[in-house]
């Protein structure tokens, strides 16, 4: 694992706009950074899909000992959703997608971060941005990245395929959210999918109906929402989720996973797990990270080496719950630290995007960074 220099090309903002990333510079610095990539070998390549694999089996084993051991108290999940989420478990219903985040040195087995289960995002630059930078410039090189092709395969091949059109949300005005719901919908009608885009805050519900609908009073039948599930659940409208048939991407369940409570059980299951790195609801010793169990985007999160706290930041999430999780310092490229965020589309491992920052914490300010291997 190495990290070079590149040169950007003269017209990239032109390019990555012409493929939908209008999400590329924040103020004036590059968010989408072609100054440099990373480089990997075939191995380490196969030990990052490895990891990924093992990790969505053991977290599909951990979410099985919560439902099977009604732990739902450590999740701090209100009663009445409890059958909700049952049912959907139970129902198996179908997972679009989902991002592990590793700290990896190329020495040492990759160590997971977290999960993003519910609303990742950068998945336009991961499946079609850095594929297309590595075509204009590395042409002679491989990248792991088939995300795209994924994509299309579960859409293509829902079962039962949708009944009208497929419902794509997320916040009015987000424009990173909108990109990455945009895209999936682009790739839904690839795959031969009717679909509408429309805010969140614009559904409605019909009381006579028992139905959530757009602002036509379609139903939503199906629906890909960019929005947690545990905001849903906060809102107003919260508890008609319990009366609605919608079918949800990502579904239910995923609220589980999302929430870094489940890194505790995890750890508490397979602590043997090599991937894993040891976490609790309080620390045990002088070294570790202290994160909130639903924060987002690095908000929050302190880090402590040796009882000093060695970085600290700001946010939303600071009145917890938190998780400690045992200090794992990511590797640094010229003052540069990257986070390798592993998606699953469909239950594949299928692709990787690199965030990077000057500082320990990878943020929503964080560049993404292209990546090879071989070649």
């Amino acid at each position: 694992m190495n990290r070079r220099k590149s040169d950007p090309r003269p017209d990239w903002q032109a390019r990555v706009e012409s493929q939908g990333l209008h999400f590329h510079t924040l103020d004036g610095v590059p968010y989408w950074d072609e100054s440099a990539c990373y480089e990997f070998t075939t191995s380490e390549i196969d030990d990052l899909e490895k990891a990924s694999y093992t990790l969505n089996d053991l977290c599909l084993k951990a979410l099985e000992h919560v439902f099977s051991n009604e732990l739902f108290d450590r999740f701090d999940i209100a009663p009445q959703y409890v059958p909700w989420l049952k049912q959907s478990w139970e129902r198996d219903q179908q997972t679009l997608y989902g991002r592990f985040d590793f700290a990896f040195d190329g020495r040492t087995p990759p160590k997971l971060l977290e999960y993003n289960a519910d609303t990742p995002t950068a998945l336009l630059e991961a499946a079609v941005i850095q594929w297309h930078w590595m075509q204009d410039v590395r042409a002679g090189s491989d990248q792991f990245n088939s995300i795209h092709e994924r994509l299309i395969e579960f859409w293509r091949g829902l079962n039962p395929q949708p009944e009208g059109a497929v419902h794509f949300l997320s916040v009015r005005g987000h424009l990173e959210d909108f990109m990455t719901a945009n895209y999936l919908r682009d790739v839904a009608e690839q795959a031969g999918l009717k679909s509408v885009y429309m805010p969140i805050e614009d559904v409605g519900w019909n009381s006579a109906r028992k139905a959530f609908v757009d602002l036509d009073e379609n139903v939503i039948r199906t629906c890909f929402k960019l929005y947690p599930w545990d905001w849903l659940m906060a809102e107003e409208f919260g508890p008609h989720l319990l009366e609605t048939r919608t079918r949800w991407f990502e579904p239910p369940w995923k609220l589980l996973l999302a929430d870094k409570r489940m890194l505790i059980v995890l750890w508490e299951l397979f602590p043997e797990c090599p991937y894993l790195l040891r976490t609790a609801d309080k620390p045990w010793n002088q070294n570790y990270v202290c994160k909130p169990a639903l924060g987002r985007e690095g908000a929050n999160v302190t880090m402590v080496a040796n009882g000093n706290t060695v970085a600290e930041t700001p946010g939303d999430y600071a009145e917890g719950p938190f998780v400690y999780q045992d200090l794992r310092p990511l590797r640094a490229f010229d003052g540069n630290y990257p986070v390798l965020g592993s998606w699953m589309v469909n239950g594949y491992a299928c692709g990787m995007g690199i965030r990077e920052d000057n500082g320990p914490v990878t943020k929503n300010t964080s560049r993404f960074v292209p990546h090879v291997f071989g070649g």
